[in-house]
This record gives C-alpha cells, structure tokens and sequence, in this order.
C-alpha cells in the first residue's frame, strides 16, 4: 500500500465524517457514566481483599495530573454517602448510558464504511450494552492484575517451583498483559461495531494503532500538564474537570480514527476512495496558495 493515497484518504476522512464532533459527543456520554462507574467498581470491590485505596491508587496513577485529587475526593464522599442500592441502581444507569457512548462510536464507525444502519434497534443496543459488560469486565482484571499481579507471581512461583528468573519475566508480563487484553477489546469493538462482515485482521491496524495511541496520547498529555499546561491557573477549581475532559477528549479522538484506518484501508483495498480528498499537503500550501492568489 503507498502511503501518499492512505494520508489523503485519511485528512479527507477527518473532515468528512466529523471525528472531532463523534469524539466529543463520545466524551459526553463517557463523563456522565465515569464517576458513577468508578463509584460501583470500588463498591463491588469491597467484597474481594481489594483495598478500596489500592484501586484509586491505580486509577489516579493512570489518569493526567490535576485530575487525580477531584476524583478521589469525590468517590470518597460519594461511596460514604450512598447506600448499596442506590449504587446498584446508579450502576443500571451507568450501563445504559455507557452503552449509548458506545452507540456513538458504532455511527461514527459504520460513517466511516459508507454503511447505512439497518440493523434494529435492540440488536445495536445490544451490541452496545455487551461492549460496555465486557468492557467493565476487562478492566476488574486489569485491575486485579495491576493491584495483585506481583503476589498472583509469586504464588505460581513457589507453587511450580520456577526459577528465579521467572520473577522478571512476570514483571514484564504484567503490564504486557493489559496491553494485549486492551488490544483485544478494540479488536472486538471494531469487529462487531460496522454494519457490514469484516474479517478480524481486517481491523488489526486500527487495534494496534488505538492500542499505541492510548499510551502515547496519555504519556504527551501527562508531560503537557505536568511542565506547561496549569489548568487551575486558568480555570481556577474546575482545572482538573477541563484537564479530565480534555484528555478524554484526546483519548475518544484516538479510539475514532482506529476505525477511520480499518475503513481507509479496507476501502483502498476495494479502490474506493472519497471523491472530494484533497491532496496530501493541501492544507499545508493553502495559506501560501491563498496569500499568492490577493
């Protein structure tokens, strides 16, 4: 495949199918059903030997700077208020409006293919409230993983007798694993996402580029906040919401154009592309082309 054709399908694909609009509509359905979310998966923890702290360890330390305090300070406040019930009720409600995020990113893909969505309604809100399931499911492993990984190896270490080596390798494997389990997700999602068949290597370079883009979007973003960006400065106590949704923002931006790839490349492939493309760099000389024509 030659480069040049695959970048001008892909700014053309930018403007058309609205990406930074499907993101952050993405961004609002996510922002409604996080806390609520975060607020169940501690509280369902609460039955295991997880630590209520040990998760919001994990979490602040995944999430930007300036973000982590709000959220913790919130999910205290919040769990110690609420009863179970309530919590499970909210739960029902995460789900429902997690899923209709997930409906998002299904438009957003199936505009991509060129695919109308003829498919029924409970069929794709199915497929929506499975994602979400499954996706909830994934992350209480991942938790697991990150939280006990080190004790779950060295009770398969003594259990098998393994070298001592091994504990270096598991320390390796516990972080690669999440990594292969979120890839696997997104493989998944733009599988079952389209109104059309695909096969599932059809859709490996955008898992791949989505799965490289969540680190890599989160490492520069962190960076960013941590030397240049001060949110509370600007925004005074609301500094880590912007900074939240921004970083989500950037984050559903990524997961939207790992379907955009799939849909380029699959449609390079037929020798589809989209009439109205500009040409690669055309953004690029148009100020000069403009300023050259007064």
């Amino acid at each position: 495949m030659k480069i040049k054709p695959f970048f001008n399908e892909m700014i053309c694909r930018v403007q058309d199918d609205e990406v930074n609009a499907i993101a952050a509509q993405l961004t609002y359905y996510q922002i409604l059903s996080f806390f609520p979310f975060l607020i169940f998966l501690i509280t369902l923890l609460s039955y295991t030997t997880i630590s209520r702290q040990d998760v919001l360890d994990e979490i602040t330390g995944i999430l930007p700077e300036n973000t982590d305090q709000m959220i913790l300070n919130l999910i205290t406040e919040t769990v110690s208020s609420r009863s179970e019930t309530l919590l499970s009720l909210g739960m029902i409600a995460t789900i429902w409006t997690a899923s209709r995020g997930v409906m998002a990113i299904i438009r957003g893909i199936n505009k991509a293919y060129d695919e109308a969505e003829n498919r029924h309604y409970v069929v794709v809100r199915g497929i929506s409230i499975l994602y979400t399931l499954y996706l909830a499911l994934v992350l209480l492993v991942l938790f697991i993983m990150l939280v006990f990984g080190e004790v779950i190896g060295r009770q398969v270490f003594s259990f098998f007798e393994l070298p001592q080596y091994f504990g270096t390798v598991w320390g390796m494997m516990q972080y690669l694993i999440p990594l292969v389990v979120i890839f696997f997700v997104f493989v998944f999602l733009y599988h079952s996402a389209p109104n059309r068949k695909l096969k599932y290597k059809e859709v490996f370079p955008g898992a791949i580029f989505t799965t490289t883009g969540l680190i890599v979007v989160s490492l520069l973003f962190s960076i960013y906040i941590n030397n240049f960006g001060n949110f509370a400065k600007t925004y005074g106590s609301i500094g880590g919401v912007i900074a939240l949704l921004i970083w989500m923002y950037l984050i559903n931006i990524t997961i939207i154009l790992g379907g955009e790839i799939n849909a380029a490349l699959t449609n390079l492939r037929e020798g589809k592309r989209r009439e109205q493309c500009k040409p690669f760099g055309y953004y690029l000389i148009l100020p000069f082309k403009q300023k050259k024509e007064k």
